[in-house]
C-alpha cells in the first residue's frame, strides 16, 4: 500500500487531498520532534519514577494520621506512576524515528493505559480540592473522618474500576491505522464515537478545572483573611504559607493540563471534519508539544506531595541529610508541621492567659488541619 497522498488539481492550482486512511499519515511530519520528544519524556520518566516511589514508600511505610486526602493521594500517585511506567515505549518509539517495530497490540494498550492515568489523576486532584473545601468551611468530628476515609476509598475504587472498563472498550475496538505507528493523528470520520468520548473527557476536564478553581480560590482567600484579620495568633503566618500552597496547586495544575485540553478542542474538530492538510499538521504538532505538559504533572505531583503533606515533607529531608550526612534537617522542617501546630496549640501551661484563649486556637487548628494534615 503506497502512503502517497491522491490528490487532485483545482483551477486556483491547489491541490484536493482525498480523506483516505493514507493522507491521515502523510500529513504528518514524522521527522519534526521525535528527538525533542525522545530526550524530553525520557526526563519526565526518571523525575516521575524516582519522585512517586519516594511518595508511595513514605505513604506506605511511615505512620500518619489517616483521612481522605491521604488516600486520594495514594491513588494519585499510583496513577502517576502507572503512567510514567508507559513513558518508555513513547522514547522507544520516538527515538526510532516514530517508527513502532514492537507488537501493534502493545501500541494500543499502552496508549490507553497512558491515557486512563492521566484523566485518573485530573480526577482526583479534582475530588481533593472540593474535599478541601467542604472540610475548612464545617467543623469534622472524629466519627466524619472516619466516614470520609471509607468514603474515599471507594470513590477511588469506582474511578478506577469506571475508568478500565471505558479503556477496555477502547482498547478492543478496531484499528485501521499502519501497525508502524504509534501515539500517531488519527482521522476519526468512520469512528465518530471516538471523537465523542474525547468531547465528554474534555467536558469532564473542564468541570474538574472549574470546581478546583472555586475551591481552592475559596480556601486560599478564606485563609489570608483569617491571618489578615487576627495577625496575633500564634500561627498566623502559617495559614498565609498553606494559601500560598494553595494556589501552586492551581498553578500546577492550570500549567500541566490547561494547555492540551485548550489544543484538545481544536485537534478533535480536525479529527471528524474536512481539514486541509496544513491544519491537521499543526493541530497533531501542538498536540504532541501540549501532551509533554500533561506527561510533566507525573513528575510535579510529588513536588505536591512534598508541599501539602508534612510525612512526606519530613521523611525526604531525613533522606536528603543522611545522603550529604546534614543534621537535624528533617526536624527543623517539620516544625510547621500540622501535628507540631496541633500539640502546641494543646499545650495550656503557660500559665492563665493562655487558657482563655485554648478553645479558639483548638477551632483554628481544626480548621487548618481540613486543608493540608495528610
Amino acid at each position: 500500500m503506497t502512503r502517497n497522498i491522491s490528490t487532485a488539481a483545482t483551477s486556483t492550482g491547489f491541490p484536493i487531498m482525498n480523506l483516505t486512511t493514507d493522507s491521515q499519515h502523510t500529513c504528518v511530519d514524522y521527522d519534526a520532534l521525535q528527538i525533542p520528544l525522545a530526550v524530553l519524556y525520557s526526563i519526565i520518566f526518571i523525575l516521575g519514577l524516582a519522585g512517586n516511589l519516594v511518595a508511595l514508600w513514605v505513604f506506605f511505610c511511615v505512620h500518619s494520621k489517616k483521612n481522605s486526602v491521604r488516600v486520594f493521594l495514594i491513588n494519585v500517585a499510583f496513577a502517576d506512576l502507572l503512567l510514567v511506567v508507559c513513558l518508555p515505549f513513547r522514547i522507544l518509539y520516538h527515538s526510532q524515528g516514530n517508527i513502532w517495530k514492537l507488537d501493534p497490540t502493545l501500541c494500543k494498550v499502552v496508549g490507553n493505559v497512558f491515557y486512563m492515568n492521566m484523566y485518573i489523576s485530573v480526577t482526583l486532584l479534582g475530588l481533593i480540592s472540593v474535599d478541601r473545601y467542604l472540610k475548612i468551611h464545617r467543623s469534622a468530628g472524629m466519627q466524619h473522618r472516619l466516614k470520609s476515609v471509607r468514603w474515599s476509598a471507594a470513590l477511588c475504587a469506582f474511578i478506577w474500576t469506571a475508568a478500565l472498563a471505558l479503556t477496555l472498550v477502547l482498547m478492543m475496538s478496531k484499528n485501521h491505522s499502519h501497525s508502524d505507528r504509534c501515539f500517531h493523528y488519527k482521522l476519526l470520520h468512520n469512528a465518530r464515537w471516538k471523537a465523542y468520548i474525547n468531547i465528554f473527557v474534555l467536558v469532564v476536564f473542564w468541570l474538574v478545572f472549574i470546581a478546583l478553581m472555586v475551591s481552592y480560590g475559596k480556601i486560599a482567600l478564606k485563609l489570608l483573611k483569617e491571618s489578615q484579620d487576627k495577625p496575633d495568633l500564634p500561627n498566623a503566618s502559617h495559614y498565609s504559607r498553606t494559601a500560598k500552597k494553595s494556589f501552586f496547586i492551581l498553578f500546577l495544575f492550570t500549567v500541566c493540563f490547561v494547555p492540551y485540553h485548550t489544543v484538545r478542542v481544536f485537534y478533535i474538530k480536525t479529527q471528524i471534519t474536512e481539514t486541509s492538510c496544513y491544519w491537521r499538521g499543526v493541530a497533531d504538532k501542538a498536540n504532541e508539544v501540549a501532551l509533554l505538559f500533561s506527561a510533566l504533572n507525573s513528575c510535579l505531583d510529588p513536588v505536591m506531595f512534598f508541599l501539602l503533606s508534612s510525612s512526606v515533607r519530613k521523611e525526604v529531608l531525613r533522606l536528603v541529610s543522611s545522603m550529604f550526612c546534614v543534621r537535624d534537617v528533617a526536624g527543623s522542617s517539620g516544625s510547621s508541621s500540622t501535628l507540631d501546630w496541633d500539640s502546641r496549640t494543646g499545650r495550656t501551661d503557660r500559665g492563665p492567659s493562655n487558657i482563655s484563649s485554648t478553645s479558639n486556637l483548638g477551632e483554628k487548628a481544626a480548621s487548618k488541619c481540613s486543608i493540608d494534615e495528610l
